[in-house]
């Protein structure tokens, strides 16, 4: 007897939202439970509708994919499949630290959908071709290093300056620190929450300390 899974379809543009829902609707083995169009949401249609999978887009007003993911996750949640627009490295791996299982882009075959929520939900991981490349390629390359310290795809001044954010300096005493100018750290700290996925700074704050980070700077 075939189980049908219980599939939660999380994006914010209308359009795509009904078109994958009504790609997946009167198929035998997956039955839409419910939509969502931010992370908010998200979370409170998973309490609600109880999906074994949610299929999540990223990039969306108020709560991201990736800290609705997160937090989906953390709870012993369902599964997450991404399915976005978003091929960068930043993107995937923020995804997958955040507890994603599957990451698929907008735009694959109904059949790589179905087959990918089938497999999540059966607990395996699943990855797009172009992604599963750019992961066993990320690998290949130095996968002791990227191991070695958090936020990878963060360069190592901006990791510097997210070790300050964390440690609780603001922009002045950063500059004055690297001896750089202010204006410079608010770019970057811009540039990194982008990275991250971050709301704001106190998210990537509560990240970064998570991480180990701002463990060794002076609160000023």
């Amino acid at each position: 007897m075939t189980t049908t899974v219980r599939a939660l379809l999380v994006d914010d543009h209308p359009i795509f939202l009904d078109g994958l829902r009504t790609a997946l609707m009167g198929l035998p083995e997956i039955e839409v439970v419910g939509t969502a169009t931010d992370g908010a949401s998200a979370i409170e249609a998973v309490a609600s509708s109880r999906p074994d999978v949610v299929l999540m887009d990223l990039t969306m007003p108020g709560m991201s994919g990736i800290e609705a993911t997160r937090r989906i996750s953390g709870q012993g949640g369902p599964a997450v499949l991404v399915l976005t627009m978003h091929a960068d490295d930043d993107s995937v791996y923020a995804a997958i630290r955040a507890g994603a299982t599957g990451y698929l882009l907008k735009g694959s075959d109904r059949a790589d959908v179905v087959r990918a929520v089938l497999a999540v939900a059966a607990g395996e991981a699943v990855f797009g071709p172009e992604i599963a490349r750019r992961v066993l390629s990320s690998f290949a390359e130095g996968p002791r290093e990227a191991a070695a310290r958090p936020f990878p795809e963060l360069s190592p001044r901006e990791l510097e300056i997210l070790d300050l954010v964390a440690g609780g300096l603001g922009n002045q005493a950063i500059g004055r620190k690297l001896s750089i100018a202010p204006k410079t750290v608010r770019n970057s700290v811009s540039t990194i929450l982008g990275k991250l996925h971050a709301a704001d700074r106190g998210e990537a704050v509560a990240r970064a300390r998570a991480h180990g980070l701002g463990s060794g700077t002076p609160r000023s």
